[in-house]
């Protein structure tokens, strides 16, 4: 018969494998959302930049097949099935350290990657579709213009023309877009600070479930403890 300190730590166990099952899954949704919504930015990034949450999708679906491992642990009172989780759950810890240090220095980064794929991209406009799309998709998402302003596309075009995304309004009877009916703020700023925000909840996933899964090794640690020791009891 278990004691009243097993049966509390196997119902500890089971709730905190309830809570990874329903955070593998808010991981997964993160890092679906970030990859899938923002990837088409990556003409400015680079693809390394989203790595990260790719690996985040990895995660997630781990969590959720340990989650899965630790409930029938605790509900056999398994010591090897335990045992198991915790090495598993130890292991899915340091790739989350991992993800919230990649995440942290990818913020730290994204300025300088940004401001180096708007310049390259910028050159290339004339002679290059995919800097065109990736410009005006900027733009028309961003309501933006160039890398700091319109004045930016003056070298490009040789006079006060810019894109047509650059114009998201345009008075009755002007079909030109110039820097007269540009928007006036560049898309580095803009563009800078939503990706860095996205950086950030990776960042800060990565840590809040390392946090609360090194509490979840401890619990199974004593599960594994309390059952070695019935056993040898028996």
């Amino acid at each position: 018969m278990p004691s009243l300190g097993v049966a509390c730590v196997r119902y500890l166990m089971f709730f905190f494998n309830f809570l990874f099952a329903i955070t593998a899954l808010v991981v997964i949704v993160t890092g679906v959302v970030i990859q899938s919504s923002y990837h088409h930015y990556s003409n400015f990034l680079g693809e390394s930049f989203w790595t990260a949450p790719i690996v985040l999708i990895v995660i997630g679906s781990i969590i959720f097949v340990v989650a899965c491992f630790g409930c029938c642990g605790a509900a056999l009172e398994s010591p090897c099935m335990i045992i198991t989780f915790s090495i598993f759950l130890c292991l899915v810890f340091f790739a989350e350290i991992g993800i919230g240090v990649a995440g942290y220095y990818k913020h730290e980064e994204l300025s300088g990657i940004l401001e180096k794929g708007f310049n390259e991209t910028m050159d290339n406009f004339s002679n290059s579709i995919p800097a065109q799309e990736a410009w005006n998709l900027v733009q028309s998402e961003m309501t933006c213009c160039g890398v700091n302003g319109p004045e930016d596309w003056e070298p490009i075009f040789k006079n006060d023309t810019v894109p047509r995304s650059c114009c998201h309004e345009l008075p009755d009877g002007v079909t030109k877009c110039t820097r007269k009916y540009a928007d006036q703020e560049g898309c580095f700023p803009k563009l800078s600070s939503y990706l860095g925000s996205k950086s950030l909840i990776l960042a800060g996933i990565g840590i809040g479930l390392a946090i609360v899964q090194l509490v979840a090794v401890l619990l199974a640690c004593c599960l594994y403890g309390s059952f070695r020791r019935q056993y040898e009891t028996v």
